[in-house]
């Protein structure tokens, strides 16, 4: 047999082919489709969900979540609440195209289209924003914009419903909801910064503070002051409701006023609030204090008579009556006919060293000590002369706040007690722990019968309420004009307590520079302008206070009505 014969029959073994080798391709693509799909899943979520917040984005919510408790008024009316607002905000290091970014958005938002956005979108920042509180209408156009980078973040903007009613009162907050002025700042003082800096107080509900102001009564003065302003066309005005017993203040207004949702108004000078922080030389509504100290020393009684009959001249200095009786006056007769001579007469029997200290018991010395930050230091002479004594005894030379003034008149007619103001809610044990004795209570009763007799048949006549039994105490005082007085411009006021057998509620009305009234042709002194707006005021608010008119026998004592 051949040798290609024998090779063909020998049997060489086939090549086996790897029956394995398919297995493990379609295992390697299954496991590569596999990665495919978690990246591209992974990728998908990324892009539908948000980055996790910076640090500085943190730290705006953070500020700007912190809420504040609604504000009520003695009879649970809403004063000042918070309510939903956006800002719009940016993180730039998000933001692809600055310039599309400050296009786009200036077509919603034109105050946006300048450098000055397009360079906080430019940088690197983390966090910045564009604009805070954003009405409501325009958070959905921006949305619908798609901008990466730019979003907004929810605040809560504070909510005065009844707008410039109770301004001065309600105070302001910041754009980050934060008191600065106002009632709204003492709350801050009292704990709530404290609250917000630890994160207590960013979304939980706070308890409502109860203010002592009756919202009602409220409107009233203010009603009256606008009409007063008008109808005498004066550049100001301010009006004061004190609880005589507790020191709450029931209302308080000064015109020009503030709207606290507008905050810019603030700024305004002629928009400050005269009633606490203004000071001012209140005229011949000082005689009460200077006879009160008078009778309390000692050195006079109701039936002491003083010699009015011709002019006090101390050096260069003459003082003499605006309407002079030219004879001799008892001391009812010199608060009645509000005689310079007379008071001054009784200052100096008093002596400069006393009557300055009654006055600085009266609270006229120094800064009033309240609830609001608002509060004018008094202007006070630096050497107390018996010129001094003599011209501050009827409100000349000593300029302090007409809230000042009210709580001292407060202490006359209350049995002699002095009681800080308050602006929130106290009860008559509670103002007991804070009162100290100014007068005793013989002084104060007699001070009521003279308030009295002034509206029955003194300069106080228009101040008379039927059935309310008004007593009080007129002051023109002349405004210094140029370094000297002037007699063309008055700053005029009433001081009135009622009813005046037990007294419940003082009110004091300021009128600056009124004119004479065009119906008339009469006005400038505070007996025909002050005193009428203080009946117009009591009238008005006397029933929402619960105090009933009385027409029967005028020494019975007033009926009261709860409320």
């Amino acid at each position: 047999m051949s040798l290609w014969s024998r090779l063909r029959r020998r049997r060489v073994p086939a090549v086996r082919r790897d029956e394995g080798g398919g297995g493990r391709v379609r295992l390697a693509m299954v496991c590569f489709t596999a990665l495919f799909m978690v990246i591209g899943g992974r990728l998908v979520y990324l892009g539908l969900s948000e980055l996790p917040p910076s640090a500085a984005w943190r730290s705006a919510q953070d500020a700007v979540a912190a809420t504040r408790p609604d504000i009520l008024d003695r009879n649970g009316e809403i004063l000042a609440t918070d309510i939903r607002s956006v800002s719009l905000f940016a993180e730039p290091r998000k933001v692809v195209d600055a310039d599309e970014a400050v296009e786009l958005l200036s077509t919603i938002l034109p105050d946006l289209g300048n450098a000055d956005t397009r360079h906080k979108l430019a940088s690197k920042a983390g966090f910045v924003w564009l604009k805070r509180e954003l009405s409501p209408s325009l958070e959905r156009p921006i949305h619908d914009l798609g901008l990466p980078g730019v979003g907004f973040l929810v605040e809560k903007q504070r909510f005065y419903p009844g707008g410039a009613v109770a301004g001065h009162i309600m105070g302001l907050v910041n754009i980050d909801n934060q008191g600065i002025a106002g009632v709204e700042r003492t709350i801050d003082g009292r704990g709530l910064s404290d609250l917000h800096a630890l994160g207590f107080a960013q979304t939980r509900n706070l308890e409502p503070v109860r203010l002592s102001i009756d919202l009602r009564v409220q409107h009233v003065v203010r009603d009256e002051l606008a009409r007063a302003m008008e109808r005498y066309r004066a550049i100001a005005a301010v009006g004061i409701i004190l609880d005589v017993d507790t020191g709450e203040v029931v209302a308080m207004h000064s015109l020009p006023e503030v709207d606290p949702n507008i905050p810019s108004q603030a700024l305004e000078k002629d928009r400050l609030n005269r009633a606490t922080a203004g000071v001012f030389e209140m005229g011949s509504v000082f005689k009460m204090f200077t006879i009160a100290s008078a009778l309390e020393a000692g050195v006079a009684s109701m039936d002491s008579t003083v010699d009015a009959s011709r002019p006090i001249s101390i050096g260069r200095h003459t003082i003499r009556d605006f309407h002079g009786k030219g004879r001799v006056l008892n001391i009812p007769e010199v608060f009645i006919y509000s005689s310079n001579i007379g008071t001054g007469r009784l200052a100096l029997q008093l002596g400069p060293t006393r009557q300055q200290q009654f006055f600085r018991e009266f609270g006229f010395l120094g800064k009033l000590k309240t609830d609001i930050p608002e509060v004018g230091a008094p202007i006070v002479p630096g050497n107390w002369k018996e010129i001094v004594a003599v011209t501050t005894s009827f409100g000349h030379g000593l300029s302090v706040s007409p809230m000042q003034t009210a709580v001292a008149g407060a202490a006359l007619v209350n049995g002699g007690r002095y009681i800080p103001p308050t602006f929130f809610a106290r009860t008559r044990a509670e103002a007991d722990q804070v009162t100290t004795r100014v007068v005793s209570e013989e002084t104060s009763a007699a001070m009521r019968t003279m308030f009295r007799m002034n509206v029955e048949k003194g300069s106080g006549r228009r101040a008379e309420v039927k059935g309310y039994r008004v007593g009080g105490k007129t002051g023109t005082a002349e405004k210094v004009v140029g370094g000297r007085y002037s007699k063309e411009k008055n700053l005029n006021s009433f001081l009135a307590a009622f009813p005046m057998d037990n007294p419940r509620y003082l009110v004091l009305v300021v009128v600056d520079e009124p004119k004479p009234d065009p119906k008339t042709g009469g006005g400038r002194t505070a007996g025909l302008n002050a005193a009428p707006t203080v009946s117009a005021i009591i009238r008005r608010a006397g029933p929402l206070l619960g105090v009933e008119p009385r027409f029967r026998d005028p020494n019975a004592g007033p009926l009261l009505v709860s409320y």
